[in-house]
């Protein structure tokens, strides 16, 4: 794989502890091309810098583009480790092929991450709650005008040392039911990870945040009835004892962190049920005193506790406005594997 130097490094961030989320870059980067002629090629490591397209490249136009997030850890023994990245890779590829884009050769990407990792080592943060986010991307690069799939596309790996998602870290999120705007569909983009599901969401997330609200809480586009998931996470409520979660109808994103939370929960003798959630039932078991937990799970947040959910009007606040025993016990656990700091049983870090 071709490596290309660049002449001066960047200055690194002062303080992990005000690394923020998404606001710094790596020096260096992974990228890889596609033609029809060629299908993916040309893999090499270069220089994180500004990269110049035509206006008219497809791109800008039609928005067919897929992301994934994934994390990078500093371990206890030493090594670098990514959490479930095979899990990471078969999603784009899905996400790849609702979007009409080629699939992409995963063991090539997997080299070249490895790869931009070890050279970038240093960049990886070490203070708790701290890791190094990888934003997988590719966009349709074709110079074209016309509402067709692109015949070429850039792939490319960016690196950023990150703290927590949330300015407010583990304090509980509160939470905005939305009951107007729409996210996705069924039979639409939804569970796909594709740049337009992202601004589908911006303006009820803004209107949400004048509000005093951390996130929206997204309901099926049919009804207004079915709890679907928050804007960069998965949801899951805990009534009565039991962990639910809304089921992956088609509209709603498979998250990895989702799948392992469900994993290790039903591992630990928790009941846990993924079926339809109304958002009745949830104001419900508020009202009623039996909602005993809320949280969400996600690559960027991990998991975050949810102490405050707001519908037509009205608050319900969650555990007293604190995270749950099930909520911690689940953050614990799946950061204590990501960092070594629990043994890693299930085979879920590919360490480096």
């Amino acid at each position: 794989m071709q490596f290309i130097k660049r002449d001066v490094l960047k200055e690194k961030p002062a303080s992990e502890a005000t690394l923020g989320f998404g606001k710094y870059f790596t020096d260096y980067m992974f990228t890889m091309k596609y033609t029809a002629e060629k299908g993916w090629h040309d893999a090499k490591i270069e220089p994180n810098e500004p990269v110049r397209f035509d206006l008219a490249t497809t791109i800008f136009h039609y928005a067919q583009g897929i992301f994934e997030g994934m994390k990078a850890f500093k371990r206890k023994d030493g090594t670098i480790g990514v959490f479930r990245p095979e899990e990471n890779w078969a999603r784009m590829n899905r996400s790849a092929d609702r979007m009409c884009i080629p699939q992409f050769p995963t063991d090539v990407v997997q080299e070249g991450l490895d790869e931009l990792l070890r050279i970038e080592k240093d960049w990886i943060p070490s203070a708790p709650g701290t890791a190094l986010y990888i934003r997988p991307t590719i966009v349709a690069t074709r110079i074209m005008l016309g509402v067709h799939a692109s015949t070429e596309y850039l792939f490319f790996i960016i690196l950023s040392p990150v703290g927590s998602y949330y300015a407010h870290g583990l304090e509980p999120t509160k939470l905005l039911v939305e009951d107007y705007y729409t996210r996705a569909t069924i039979g639409g983009t939804g569970e796909a990870k594709c740049l337009g599901n992202y601004a589908a969401s911006m303006k009820a997330g803004e209107e949400a945040e004048k509000k005093g609200f951390d996130q929206v809480l997204w309901l099926d586009a049919q009804e207004k009835k079915y709890v679907e998931e928050v804007g960069s996470m998965n949801m899951f409520f805990v009534i009565d004892g039991e962990v639910v979660t809304p089921a992956l109808v088609g509209s709603i994103l498979p998250g990895i962190t989702r799948k392992s939370s469900i994993f290790l929960l039903k591992e630990h003798g928790y009941k846990v049920s993924e079926r339809r959630v109304s958002i009745d039932e949830v104001i419900e078991a508020a009202q009623n005193g039996k909602l005993d937990e809320a949280f969400g799970t996600g690559t960027a947040a991990v998991i975050s506790p949810v102490g405050e959910i707001e519908f037509k009007g009205k608050k319900y606040e969650i555990n007293g406005g604190k995270m749950g025993k099930i909520t911690q016990w689940l953050y614990d656990e799946i950061t204590g594997i990501q960092r070594g700091e629990i043994a890693d049983e299930y085979h879920w870090i590919h360490q480096i």
